[in-house]
């Protein structure tokens, strides 16, 4: 299966891709592992991500396109990949529908986690304080529910339009988050 899951930051992205790609046998890819293992190994891209993020700047749709098809073109993402993270606009958008047109691909599905708002921030807010990130202030937490909701939520309404849309509850446990999501994908034809 080829997959996307958007949610807001929060949301348990991260968490439900690694259950996906145990559950399909499908590589869980996200943008901000590949941009953190290239910070660390100093590669090229690392030290240009680095010094980006340092000035406080955002990673641009090249570097973040360049690095996706890279990774989309490695042989354990032949037969399927969940992407987390990417894309993140509508630019990012038509640029992989171009990386998958170069292999004949199709995207399966796009699922989104709907969440509540408030019942994120809280447990924002309760990681931040379990973890010691000072930094995960509630208003900074807020901003960025309202960056996603401006910046990529929007992504729904296109991917909602091509028929790929599969929004999930993802309230609750993990497992409980997890069902609904292999019910939600049981239903999904793999192109």
């Amino acid at each position: 299966m080829r997959l996307i899951i958007l949610g807001p930051p929060g949301a348990g992205k991260g968490t439900q891709a690694a259950k996906i790609a145990a559950e399909y046998g499908i590589p869980a890819i996200s943008t901000g592992d590949i941009f953190r293992a290239n910070i660390k190994n100093e590669t090229p891209l690392g030290l240009q991500v680095k010094e980006v993020l340092a000035s406080g700047g955002y990673v641009t749709d090249e570097i973040t396109n360049a690095i996706v098809r890279d990774r989309l073109f490695e042989d354990d993402a032949e037969q399927g990949f969940l992407l987390d993270g990417y894309p993140r606009t509508a630019a990012q958008v038509d640029a992989l529908d171009a990386i998958l047109a170069e292999h004949s691909h199709a995207l399966d599905a796009v699922l989104e986690l709907t969440v509540d708002e408030d019942a994120v921030v809280a447990r924002l807010l309760k990681r931040a304080e379990e973890q010691g990130r000072d930094d995960d202030t509630e208003e900074v937490i807020r901003e960025r529910q309202a960056i996603y909701r401006r910046e990529t939520a929007p992504l729904c309404e296109v991917y909602s339009a091509r028929g790929l849309l599969v929004q999930v509850d993802g309230m609750g446990t993990v497992d409980e988050v997890f069902a609904h999501i292999t019910t939600a994908l049981a239903g999904v034809s793999r192109s």
